[in-house]
């Protein structure tokens, strides 16, 4: 096992994704990495039942969350969508073993303690399985991008039992924590290499739908 006292001089990475893994890791050596890292923002630490993940992101990773980031912004402001965005803040249940550090999260209609959405940009597979994660930590949907498209995962039992082969969620089309969002058209835009020109894209198109939408009520838990 490596000694987790030592690791940030051991992390001496040339890929700028490479991600490492390691076993037999207890809660407080989590924790006492996680007040060593501070805000570094160049790593990215998920923990699960023992299992410590830490992950460099690439160019590409930061790229694809920024724009997803940066969209969804715009949807929030068109819409007048109340968002309470919550970032890579780190998300930790000690009595559930589990921790981790979104690419971006967001409450909707009010501020909670856990996000109500949390995406994932995958650029390399495999690691901690992250819908078990998530549903530890309660979040109520999930986003990944990967392979340039979007897979949606909203939460339906804390206990798997009908979806215990996605552990609690069901695979979704389109978001219910953003039921108006067009995801497609989302997904369009991220995928366009001009930032700029997909931004002006998503708020045309945005702007364009939101009189035949019908807006969700504020939440209140």
């Amino acid at each position: 096992m490596v000694l987790l006292d030592d690791l940030t001089q051991r992390l001496q990475i040339d890929d700028p994704e490479e991600r490492r893994t390691i076993s037999n890791v207890s809660w407080s050596q989590y924790e006492a990495l996680l007040s060593d890292l501070g805000d570094m923002a160049h790593y990215r630490v998920t923990y699960l039942d023992g299992v410590l993940e830490i992950v460099s992101p690439s160019r590409r990773h930061e790229s694809g969350k920024t724009q997803i980031g940066t969209l969804l912004e715009i949807y929030f402001l068109e819409t007048d969508t109340e968002y309470f965005p919550t970032g890579s803040t780190t998300l930790r249940k000690e009595a559930q073993q589990a921790g981790t550090e979104p690419d971006e999260g967001y409450c909707i209609g009010t501020d909670k303690e856990f996000p109500d959405l949390a995406i994932e940009v995958v650029v390399t597979s495999g690691g901690i399985n992250r819908l078990e994660l998530y549903r530890r930590l309660g979040v109520r949907e999930v986003w990944f991008w990967q392979n340039n498209q979007f897979s949606i995962y909203h939460l339906r039992e804390e206990v798997p039992i009908q979806f215990a082969q996605t552990f609690g969620y069901e695979a979704i089309d389109h978001s219910e924590v953003l039921p108006n969002l067009d995801m497609n058209l989302l997904a369009v835009c991220v995928r366009n290499p001009n930032p700029l020109a997909a931004a002006k894209e998503f708020r045309q198109g945005v702007c364009h739908k939101k009189s035949s939408w019908v807006y969700p009520t504020t939440q209140t838990t």
